[in-house]
């Protein structure tokens, strides 16, 4: 298992409680170093084209709890020019871990996990992927630091049994050969990378984000010429109106690399999102498709906000 770390640390201010995979964090402030970047986990010269989400939890499919993180992945890699090919979702189980990190680790640059790392009996996602790529599973002594050191002022930890403390001790037992990334100063919780592909992700939603975005500098990202630029239309004509349009824009444009998609605000109107590589060219089509369609342009934020605000109307 490799670990090294510099005296880097982030700069994001201190969230209200910080640290552990299961929320069971304290409100200090604390500057770990952070990891040193180490070489291109998928070999010199080349990057990341291809990712894929496995979101792990009994209670993301009984409904329980509300899958935020697969968004903010999506939304992630398309800003970071990755195209994010599948999201699976699936129960607290060995067999189906084991079966689906397999699977996407042979078929995508990228894969990420989200779920099942905390201290209780259904946390099984460290041991499961030890089992997929024939690990043992072992202690990570500086993780075990961390977790301390930012836990140890907590009366509920003080005062833990043996047997608490084993189930605390469960967040760092990690698969052997596993890189463990710590992109967070603020956060004990490392990121482990296995294969050179696949990350684990807590399943929290602010930890998850913060630890994605501080995994950017460890990441064998496209360069900037090859990221896709997209540009929205909105109109208020129905998506029925605007389908021969469309129809014939995609076939004109397909050859250039252009994908046209419409999404519909239900007694709305529709928004056109046209994607490709020439900014110029799409921004051009997009200008076209707005004086057609009599809508206007607008940023993604911007649709994303209107869309909310629709939603939150229609409730």
């Amino acid at each position: 298992m490799s670990t090294t770390t510099n005296n880097q640390t982030t700069g994001a201010a201190a969230p209200t409680t910080t640290g552990t995979a299961s929320a069971d964090q304290p409100n200090v402030l604390h500057n770990f170093p952070v990891s040193d970047v180490p070489q291109n986990p998928l070999g010199e010269g080349r990057y990341i084209k291809t990712a894929a989400a496995l979101i792990i939890g009994d209670e993301i499919l009984n409904g329980k709890t509300l899958d935020r993180n697969s968004n903010y992945f999506a939304r992630y890699c398309f800003e970071q020019g990755v195209e994010l090919k599948r999201i699976e979702v699936i129960a607290d189980d060995e067999d189906e871990i084991v079966e689906a990190s397999r699977r996407m680790v042979k078929n995508y640059d990228f894969v990420i996990t989200s779920g099942g790392i905390g201290p209780t009996h259904d946390d099984i996602t460290y041991a499961s992927l030890a089992k997929a790529f024939n690990q043992p599973l072992v202690h990570h002594a500086e993780t075990l630091r961390r977790m301390g050191e930012m836990t140890r002022n907590r009366p509920g930890i003080v005062k833990q049994t043996a047997e608490q403390r084993r189930a605390r001790e469960r967040m760092a037992l990690f698969p052997a050969q596993a890189e463990v990334l710590y992109t967070e100063g603020e956060i004990w919780v490392p990121v482990i990378r296995l294969e050179g592909k696949l990350c684990v992700f807590p399943g929290i939603p602010r930890l998850f984000q913060r630890m994605l975005d501080g995994l950017t500098p460890y990441l064998p990202l496209p360069p900037p010429h090859e990221r896709p630029f997209r540009q929205q239309v909105f109109t208020s004509q129905p998506e029925s109106s605007i389908a021969p349009f469309l129809t014939e824009l995609q076939a004109r444009t397909k050859g250039d690399g252009i994908r046209v998609g419409s999404y519909p605000l239900l007694s709305h109107g529709v928004y056109v999102s046209l994607i490709g590589q020439d900014r110029e060219a799409v921004r051009a089509i997009a200008e076209e498709t707005a004086k057609v369609l009599e809508g206007r342009l607008v940023s993604d934020d911007e649709a994303r906000e209107i869309a909310k605000q629709k939603e939150k109307g229609a409730a």
